[in-house]
């Protein structure tokens, strides 16, 4: 049994014209947000960050590789479905955008070791760095101390509900967001910044689903990590990671 409206082929052409105004209208919208994203000020980096690598310790600078642009993608952490969905989803864009003088890289708190282990279990070429030991992940607020949480802590620029301190074992110390930066003249610069779903746009598995005929169709919280599907082949058909 059919559980959605039937129509014509008059009809449903009918309606998708009309559609197609409004989804004109949005695209539109879109490129005048990101207009808006790029004549934001930018704000110089002046403190020293320490980042660990698959090739060693590394500067925030030099995550750039050469280039003057870098993405992060605030990593929660390894085994976290969404934060592995989001990364297949741009990892075939990795050499689009470095080639486009873009670097694109994955920065979480865990330590490089198992980072390093992760990334190779996913067949990942998106790099993912370690921000172990460093304030990186706390001044660009995704990652939250015990103290912060029972303050109430502050994130996607609105201050939340504080935790009580018999309630902290239950909320998460990282989240996730999207953060850009900019080098020039030898000098860091951060450019931009989005959480929670401000990254909806580039989380490309639900952009599919969102012309799918049943849409999202949530129920559950049904994302895994790529190889623990029934059934996955995933895990031996990825390229080994350079």
């Amino acid at each position: 049994m059919i559980d959605h409206r039937v129509g014509s082929r008059e009809e449903w052409l009918t309606e998708r014209i009309s559609l197609l105004e409004a989804e004109k209208e949005l695209t539109r919208r879109n490129d005048e947000l990101a207009r808006r994203r790029q004549q934001l000020p930018w704000v110089r980096v002046d403190k020293d960050y320490s980042f660990d690598t698959d090739s060693g310790p590394a500067s925030l600078a030099e995550l750039f590789g050469g280039r003057s642009q870098l993405l992060v993608y605030h990593f929660m952490f390894p085994g976290c479905p969404s934060c592995g969905a989001i990364t297949d989803g741009f990892d075939g864009s990795t050499v689009h955008l470095e080639s486009h003088d873009v670097a694109l890289v994955a920065i979480c708190r865990t330590p490089m070791d198992e980072l390093a282990a992760f990334r190779r279990r996913m067949g990942w070429r998106t790099r993912l760095v370690s921000s172990a030991g460093s304030d990186f992940n706390y001044d660009f607020g995704v990652s939250f101390t015990d103290e912060q949480l029972q303050q109430g802590p502050r994130y996607n620029f609105r201050e939340m509900p504080a935790v009580p301190a018999a309630e902290l074992d239950q909320w998460p110390r990282d989240l996730p967001g999207i953060s850009a930066f900019a080098l020039a003249d030898g000098d860091v610069y951060h450019t931009y910044s989005c959480y929670a779903r401000g990254g909806d746009a580039l989380w490309s598995m639900y952009q599919w689903l969102d012309r799918a005929p049943r849409g999202r169709n949530e129920t559950s919280d049904w994302v895994r990590l790529h190889d623990e599907y029934d059934g996955s082949s995933a895990s031996t058909d990825r390229v080994e990671p350079a």
